[in-house]
């Protein structure tokens, strides 16, 4: 039997990383340029590209076979 992740799942495993990567880049931005607008705007984009991006390879990877165990 062949287990594969559900796009849900994928979604949900994306979100989640990413909403604890963004409190890291925006506390870096923050604390580097001391302007909470800025700080705010680098986060926001941050979490749209590499969410996408982080989305994009888990479907990916779902595609494939490799390194499973038979």
């Amino acid at each position: 039997m062949e287990i594969r992740e559900t796009q849900k799942r994928s979604i949900s495993k994306a979100i989640t990383y990413r909403l604890l990567a963004t409190i890291s880049t925006f506390s870096l931005a923050y604390f580097f340029t001391g302007n909470l607008e800025l700080a705010s705007q680098i986060g926001v984009l941050d979490f749209l590209i590499k969410f996408a991006l982080y989305y994009l390879n888990e479907r990916v990877w779902n595609q494939t076979t490799w390194g499973y165990r038979k």
